[in-house]
């Protein structure tokens, strides 16, 4: 266990580092922060937190740089999470309250996300596997054409046409529409099939081919669209951190482009609390020398997907943390008013 000083010493590594992109020095670290020891014994400190393997020397300079396991003991013990100050939140409120739809929802996070924290952002639709049924509409485009529109509790919209055999008619049609909706509205997309099933045996003879033409639409909605999708935005804010980045940005804007490694990286969304991977924790070898920053996000208190930031190691995790949760917490509510 560190002592109580070396924390401090590598929480003022940490800091001076991310601000000034420049190794530290025991010299510059007394002189920026009350340690309240002299320069020899910083340097002491330095020594066994090297030793440790908290901090590294990059090169011949007196200076020192956190390493992967300084950071994840920074983020763990050392660093709090930076509230967002009121203007920030009624910025945050105000842009987001101005969103349309589902997609203009994701879309404007994606992009708050980036800005708050200049990091690439990343922003993971709703899923449906854990979406409830807030309503089943069915309208009469003609006699023998139907339209299905799927609406989930996180405003997610789904239309899909239908072409019956026969006619059906409006008293049907409303009867089927309340049927249905009695059965399936406030359940979980996953418990749909069997709760319908018998439905079409509970109609005229005549009805029944239509009914199960539309109930096999309903299923193989949600069939298709079991597939996550994502957004993603602030590229270009990598370019900032190139010297970051011991080689090249190009195995991290790779493995950008690959959704299954984003979503490996964002996490299962059941889970709710903050995750934060740091350099080798990621499992993805174009991204060790990132750290990913992500939360779920959904209405109700559960979440139904996750968000989250990808930037180099040498971050402002407070400050990235802080904008985070912000973020996913404002999402939330949005989800939960739609």
């Amino acid at each position: 266990m560190l002592s109580e000083r070396r924390l401090e010493v590598l929480r003022a590594i940490v800091q001076d580092y991310v601000g000034t992109e420049e190794p530290v020095g025991s010299k510059a670290l007394t002189e920026r922060h009350r340690l309240g020891v002299s320069p020899a014994t910083v340097r002491n400190d330095m020594a066994v937190l090297e030793d440790e393997g908290y901090i590294a020397q990059p090169h011949t300079s007196a200076g020192r740089i956190p390493t992967d396991k300084g950071y994840r003991l920074f983020v763990d013990k050392l660093a709090g999470v930076k509230p967002l100050s009121s203007p920030e939140r009624r910025a945050i409120q105000n842009f987001l309250d101005s969103a349309v739809d589902l997609d203009d929802v994701v879309g404007r996070t994606v992009r708050l996300l980036a800005q708050l924290t200049r990091q690439v952002a990343v922003v993971q639709y709703p899923s449906l596997t854990r979406s409830t049924v807030r309503h089943v509409e069915l309208l009469s485009l003609a006699p023998a054409r139907l339209m299905l529109v799927l609406i989930t509790d996180t405003g997610r919209v789904e239309q899909r046409l239908i072409d019956c055999q026969t006619p059906f008619g409006e008293n049907s049609l409303a009867d089927l529409r309340a049927r249905l909706n009695s059965r399936v509205v406030g359940r979980r997309f996953t418990d749909v099939p069997p709760l319908v099933q018998d439905l079409p045996e509970s109609f005229d003879a005549e009805d029944r081919a239509t009914v199960t033409a539309v109930l096999a639409t309903l299923l193989e909605t949600l069939v298709e669209e079991a597939e996550e999708r994502l957004m993603i935005g602030g590229t270009a804010n990598l370019t900032r951190f190139g010297h970051d980045f011991p080689l090249t940005i190009r195995p991290v804007l790779e493995a950008l482009e690959e959704q299954v490694v984003l979503l490996k990286l964002l996490g299962e969304a059941s889970e709710s609390g903050m995750a934060v991977r740091i350099g080798h924790e990621n499992a993805y070898e174009g991204l060790n020398s990132t750290s990913v920053v992500s939360v779920g996000y959904g209405s109700g208190g559960e979440a139904v997907a996750k968000l989250g930031v990808v930037g180099p190691t040498r971050m402002d995790y407070p400050g990235t943390m802080g904008a985070v949760r912000a973020v996913a917490r404002y999402v939330g509510q949005i989800l939960a008013e739609s």
